[in-house]
């Protein structure tokens, strides 16, 4: 069913770039609608601690989500925790299909639906996801409390989830393909200085292994002698990347060769009054703020987009 309510803007996900961009929306008067899935925060529920945003030398990513959330609201914005089906550009106005069959309509569109963690695609991920595989130390990293595990990865989430889990387990194996991290110098020099953090270099993991009990461990291969080995664990963390949410992205729609949204600079996509912010869009740095100011941007472009459209109307 088609409602007959016809909104400014529609905000699809709850991350960072989509509450800055519900905010942003609500002072610029639209009437503003905001759906996620999800519970409001994104990604940032999953993040332990968060040190690069400015104003809070350190604050957990779950408090911030919650204050973004907090500020959102506080404006009056509608927030319908509901899964989108379906995105569907018009002339006049777009459609977005909810997953219980109701239609929306919109003069304008900001998709914050951000991604999903890289998986290792080895035997033994999928069959022991959330069975002792998990992509969140913050979610899962309680139940590994005095045991040994396993991270996998280089960049910043891996180095700064190796830190949260050896607060909590007895030891940490920290597993790069490389001879080098690629995240930041001082969660470098952190991990480094860490104790119970073991690092394996030009490592890749070839296989999780399990019995009945859980997992047993990891099958191991150097990257450049090709040695193989074996780590004994009780768990593995997957922090390789993110791969782009695009699956509501319309048909068209300019992306790049990895599935990212190519959007001008006011965050709009090829088809007029649909923009794209936050890490689905293609761009240099995915970091929470770089999200938040997608969200400004956009909403201030969708702002000035649906005032030209009523502006224009006979």
């Amino acid at each position: 069913m088609t409602s007959s309510h016809l909104y400014d803007l529609i905000i699809v996900g709850a991350g960072p770039s989509g509450l800055t961009a519900g905010i942003y929306a609500m002072r610029a008067a639209l009437d503003t609608l905001l759906i996620d899935k999800g519970l409001p925060g994104g990604q940032m529920n999953n993040t332990d601690t968060v040190e690069n945003w400015p104003g809070s030398e350190t604050i957990s990513g779950s408090e911030l989500g919650a204050a973004m959330a907090s500020h959102a609201k506080a404006y009056g914005l509608e927030i319908r925790q509901q899964e989108v089906r379906e995105i569907e550009p018009g002339i006049d106005c777009h459609l977005v299909r909810l997953d219980e069959g109701e239609e929306l309509r919109t003069l304008s569109l900001i998709i914050a639906a951000g991604g999903s963690p890289r998986k290792l695609e080895v035997p033994g991920e999928a069959e022991n996801y959330g069975k002792g595989v998990s992509y969140c130390a913050v979610c899962d990293g309680f139940f590994f409390r005095n045991k040994t595990v396993v991270v996998v990865g280089g960049g910043d989430s891996a180095l700064e989830e190796s830190l949260y889990l050896a607060k909590i387990a007895t030891k940490v194996y920290l597993v790069h393909r490389r001879d080098a991290f690629r995240g930041g110098m001082i969660l470098q020099k952190r991990v480094l200085a860490e104790k119970k953090i073991e690092i394996r270099w030009n490592t890749v993991i070839s296989a999780i292994n399990s019995d009945q009990g859980g997992i047993t461990g990891v099958s191991t291969e150097d990257t450049q002698s090709g040695a193989k080995g074996q780590l004994a664990c009780d768990g593995v963390f997957i922090f390789i990347g993110f791969d782009p949410d695009n699956s509501l992205i319309p048909a068209g729609t300019r992306m790049n060769a990895d599935g990212y949204v190519v959007t001008d600079s006011k965050c709009e996509t090829n088809h007029p009054g649909i923009f794209v912010a936050g890490d689905l869009r293609e761009k240099y740095v995915k970091q929470i703020i770089t999200a938040a100011a997608d969200g400004c941007v956009a909403a201030q472009a969708a702002a000035r987009y649906v005032e030209n459209r009523k502006d224009n109307q006979p």
